[in-house]
């Protein structure tokens, strides 16, 4: 396999110096390392050139796509990486020494066109005790070998096979401001057929920042992730977009953002982490509303 792992980076020169060091210690290094910096003032440039300085064990291709614009970022590095096979890990994640070895072996193991792979958070030792007990940052996890349901596809952790990239916009530029971008595209593939398979060893780790320990960041993703599925959904990537779909979409989601607003105040005796839980389930189910008038949280704005 002749791997090349991307990276888009966006105004996080510390995190990507650490992820550098860690990508260094591979047990299976990538065979080169492409990273697309989206800041149109280039602050990953001084990182990589030190990282360059020290030495790397794998050639590096650095470039800037100063668009803001994630999904345009992601298909710039896509054009840029050379290999038979791509893999992605984010700029804020920690990669264990036997990550990208372990994702390249699931896909010989399984004869997989893709392996996702569990991105585990780190919360900092000041989180709140609520959102400790919550778990609001946790992934879903599966079985080794499992394929990926469909509303379960995203980055973070994945690599595959280049000639699912085919075209020069593999990302379509419309999720660029929003996100969704990637489970945009991964769906698009197991719709036509692609064998997206999960390896639960190929762990990478996710120090969640201070900024996101708040109530309003978790209902904004929320109410971003309901956006997203309806999305999909409007776009038949979770089978049917008839009529009819989309007005079950519709009376579904009207009825849990009812009952998630109702459970909110019935469940904080319990404790505050029950009653977020409840707020971010409404806050999804309105974000799958928002879409049907055309309102889109630009997250990445």
């Amino acid at each position: 396999m002749n791997v090349s792992l991307c990276i888009a980076t966006y105004r996080r020169p510390d995190r990507l110096a650490l992820l550098l060091d860690d990508l260094a210690a591979q047990t299976r290094p990538p065979d080169e390392l492409v990273i697309v910096d989206n800041d149109p003032d280039a602050s990953a440039e001084a990182v990589v050139a030190a990282r360059l300085a020290i030495g790397l064990p794998f050639p590096v291709r650095y470039d800037r796509q100063p668009v803001k614009n994630i999904s345009l970022t992601r298909n710039h590095s896509v054009a840029l990486a050379g290999g038979d096979w791509i893999a992605f890990i984010d700029d804020d994640e920690r990669a264990p020494a036997a990550w990208l070895d372990q994702l390249c072996s699931a896909v010989r193991d399984h004869a997989a066109d893709g392996v996702l792979g569990p991105v585990v958070p780190v919360l900092p030792a000041n989180a709140p005790a609520w959102i400790r007990r919550g778990r609001f940052y946790d992934w879903t996890r599966l079985r080794s070998g499992q394929p990926v349901p469909p509303n379960r596809l995203r980055f973070g952790n994945l690599i595959l096979r280049a000639s699912l990239l085919h075209g020069p916009a593999p990302f379509d530029p419309a999720y660029g401001l929003t996100g969704g971008e990637d489970g945009d595209l991964l769906t698009r593939l197991a719709q036509s057929g692609a064998h997206l398979v999960w390896c639960d060893e190929a762990v990478v780790h996710e120090p969640v920042e201070s900024a996101r320990l708040t109530l309003g960041w978790l209902l904004r993703r929320a109410l971003r992730g309901g956006q997203d599925f309806a999305r999909h959904t409007l776009a038949g990537r979770y089978g049917s977009n008839s009529l009819g779909a989309r007005a079950r979409l519709v009376l579904r989601a009207a009825a849990q953002l009812l009952a998630a607003t109702l459970l909110t105040p019935l469940s904080l005796p319990f404790g505050r982490h029950h009653a977020v839980h409840w707020m971010t389930k409404a806050s999804a189910n309105l974000g799958k509303l928002t879409v049907f008038w055309g309102w889109h949280y630009r997250e990445y704005a």
